[in-house]
């Protein structure tokens, strides 16, 4: 399969047979393509979002192939791969969307806020789908961001530019908030089976670690971002909290429970260095396991 490497928006153009407007940014109307890359694996340094207007089109995306719906929003950032490998009938597919180089962003507010947008993070399988109100959003900041392309260029038009993108992104935003909410039953699904595999990882006897988010998400078969993402909108605390939380409660546990020693107990919560789990004890209980256990095992 041919690795392509798209460094700017207009070797993106450029493969795809488009006409370069802005040396930074394009509003693509896939429709207007002249060429089509298909059986490529493409990764670059270009941002960018489209909304998939028919079903006919599957992209591996991430790990796993995924037939995108229509009304279906993908956001690709830098560094990510996407690898096309369609049947005939799919080359040529219906989607609009803007693509943009990071360039674009300097000395605007975007420059620093795109850094909220957690979800150009996501896999495949965690795109947006947009309701008919929630796709004309999406249509009407398109729109807006390519009349702007198609006028010259002056001291204005970054950040008008960067400025559309960023309400675009701020609504994407909350369509992925209504998302989570209609998800709900399905997302708390996730969070028992997070606090379940907690209580298994933590059954060991002596874990390897502590254990990050990525491994929580792994075996929930959900990106990083995404999972973090949900478990904060379902528990109003993020999933880094969540294990600290946990171990403390385990922690709190064994102290009062069992006479191990205090180090052992650090050791078997998946501490290097007992010093590490005596000082996040204290930040978050207020007193150290010693004083807890003595206090408790008194009382």
């Amino acid at each position: 399969m041919e690795k392509v490497y798209l460094d700017s928006v207009g070797s993106f153009n450029k493969l795809y047979g488009l006409p370069t407007k802005h040396p930074l940014v394009a509003a693509v109307d896939m429709r207007e393509a002249t060429s089509f890359a298909n059986h490529v694996e493409m990764q670059g340094q270009i941002y960018s979002l489209f909304l998939k207007n028919a079903p006919n089109c599957r992209l591996k995306y991430g790990r796993k192939t995924y037939d995108f719906e229509a009304g279906t929003v993908v956001s690709i950032a830098p560094g990510q791969t996407v690898t096309t490998d369609l049947a005939p009938e799919e080359i040529s597919f219906d989607a609009i969307g803007i693509v943009f180089h990071p360039d674009l962003l300097f000395g605007t507010s975007l420059s620093e806020a795109i850094k909220r947008f957690s979800f150009f993070n996501y896999s495949e399988l965690e795109s947006l789908h947009l309701s008919d109100k929630e796709r004309e959003k999406f249509e009407f900041y398109y729109n807006i961001i390519k009349e702007e392309i198609e006028q010259p260029i002056d001291s204005h038009s970054a950040a008008v530019i960067s400025t559309n993108i960023q309400l675009l992104l701020e609504h994407l935003q909350r369509f992925y908030d209504r998302q989570f909410t209609t998800r709900h039953k399905e997302n708390s699904d996730v969070v028992n089976q997070f606090e379940s595999n907690l209580r298994r990882y933590f059954s060991e006897e002596y874990p390897d670690a502590i254990p990050s988010v990525a491994y929580f998400a792994e075996r929930a078969n959900l990106s990083p971002s995404y999972f973090s993402d949900l478990i904060r909108k379902e528990t109003g605390t993020n999933p880094k909290d969540f294990i600290s939380l946990f171990m403390i409660e385990e922690a709190k546990r064994r102290l009062v429970e069992t006479g191990d020693d205090i180090s052992e107990i650090a050791y078997r919560l998946g501490f290097e260095y007992p010093a590490h789990f005596t000082r996040m004890f204290k930040r978050l209980v207020g007193i150290t396991p010693k004083e807890y256990r003595l206090k408790n095992v008194l009382n």
